[in-house]
């Protein structure tokens, strides 16, 4: 119910027609306004801006008529109500079509559920009414007595169903360092015994706005100029192919940018498994970086009682990999060096792709990077050695069955006894900068 007013219509009507009266007659001008005013109880600056107004409407003095007045009242209404279709529009165009579509013509048929999350999201801001009535008249058909309808029904089994399963994609996109897409979340829950269908998981992480991290293009950071041996024959011809583990061992350098200037990390992967063997991080570029990631893959292979004779270690034709030290180490564990052309990545592309999947999910990665960035070579150390021991354990990898890289080698050494080895120190520069 409205408030009522001050003054009702007809004493302002009879106060204002009055006093205009008195104030044409000469006998009763004097003091006029003051005189009708304490007679109708009215106060005489009020009964004053009332005569005005009369008189602006009667045309004997300048100013906005009250026509005008309402006029421009409405108008002012009307750009209000034009504005908050326009906002509705155009969230409506983001929230159904994504690419920016008018409603009417994308849209036409957008589920219930749909229009009841996008009225949930909005209500507050526009009202339910206001919504529908614009959705309505782009095309786009919802009544509020529906909204309140699906409001007051209680959740469908798939709604029930698409909550549990979005909250396990979170669980799972999380563990994971956040960098797992649909195919990768699809074969995690796959595997912990949760049947889903992928094209369910590319929807629900859609809507949740869960998507996994994006590799960028990276710029070559070796270089063979200046080697200090002869460059060996490239054994691999880009067939990154193994059939056993300790078979053919690919290795590459990768950067990273910190407040305190480059730090420099080396990996050493075996093609088998895709599981890292070695790694190392330093702020020198020296051979010393390389060859520690070297003799961590020795040693951890051979401490697992793993034969490596013959093994073909591949590398790109950076000057740490053709180091006199780096050949002999080779030559000492009776392996084989390879080597790919000069400047050509596709060479090397294996080591390659995981210096990319470390800079995404790793460096890149804002679960993983500090907030502020990297500050030193200790930050990056302590990153890589967690997230080595995740890719290692716990990655599912698409090219060997979306399973870890150690569960893979502990399924081929199930039905295959590792030769074994008398016991080796662990060796001095290993793990050290």
């Amino acid at each position: 119910m409205a408030a009522p007013k001050k003054y009702p219509d007809e004493l302002r009507e009879r106060a204002t027609r009055l006093a205009v009266e008195a104030r044409q007659d000469p006998a009763r001008k004097a003091g006029a306004l003051q005189r009708i005013g304490e007679q109708l109880g009215i106060n005489p600056e009020t009964l004053r801006g009332w005569v005005k107004q009369a008189e602006i409407d009667a045309g004997q003095a300048p100013g906005m008529t009250t026509a005008e007045a309402q006029r421009i009242k409405e108008l002012e209404a009307e750009v209000r109500e034009l504005r908050r279709a326009n906002e509705i529009l155009k969230t409506a165009s983001a929230f159904f079509a994504g690419g920016g579509a008018r409603p009417q013509a994308e849209v036409a048929e957008v589920p219930t559920a749909v229009l009841v999350e996008y009225i949930d999201e909005h209500r507050d801001r526009f009202g339910v009414e206001p919504i529908c009535q614009v959705l309505r008249d782009a095309d786009v058909q919802i009544a509020p007595s529906t909204y309140y309808a699906a409001k007051a029904r209680p959740p469908s089994a798939r709604a029930v169903r698409d909550a549990e399963l979005t909250e396990d994609i979170r669980v799972v996109h999380k563990a994971n360092l956040g960098v797992y897409g649909a195919r990768k979340i699809h074969a995690a829950l796959n595997r912990e015994g949760v049947e889903v269908a992928r094209c369910t998981v590319e929807r629900l992480m859609r809507a949740a706005g869960i998507q996994g991290i994006r590799r960028d293009k990276t710029r070559k950071t070796t270089f063979g100029d200046g080697a200090e041996t002869d460059r060996p024959a490239d054994l691999v011809k880009r067939a990154f192919t193994a059939t056993t583990p300790n078979q053919l061992w690919v290795a590459d350098l990768t950067y990273i940018r910190t407040h305190a200037g480059w730090t420099y990390a080396a990996f050493v992967l075996d093609v088998f498994s895709r599981r890292v063997v070695g790694w190392q991080v330093s702020t020198s570029l020296r051979t010393d970086l390389a060859l520690d990631a070297l003799e961590m893959g020795l040693w951890e292979r051979r401490r697992a009682g793993q034969d490596i004779t013959g093994l073909i270690h591949h590398s790109d034709a950076g000057v740490q990999y053709r180091a006199i030290r780096y050949t002999e180490r080779l030559a000492e564990a009776d392996a084989v060096a390879s080597v790919g052309t000069v400047g050509d990545s596709y060479d090397n592309a294996m080591a390659e792709a995981l210096n990319s999947l470390f800079k995404a999910e790793c460096i890149r990665n804002p679960v993983m990077r500090p907030k502020g960035g990297w500050a030193s070579v200790r930050d990056v150390e302590i990153a890589v050695a967690e997230y080595v021991d995740w890719y290692n354990h716990r990655r599912l990898h698409g090219e060997i069955g979306h399973i870890p890289p150690a569960e893979f080698e502990a399924a081929h050494w199930a039905s295959h006894e590792p030769v074994s080895y008398v016991g080796e120190q662990v060796p001095v520069g290993a793990g050290s900068r």
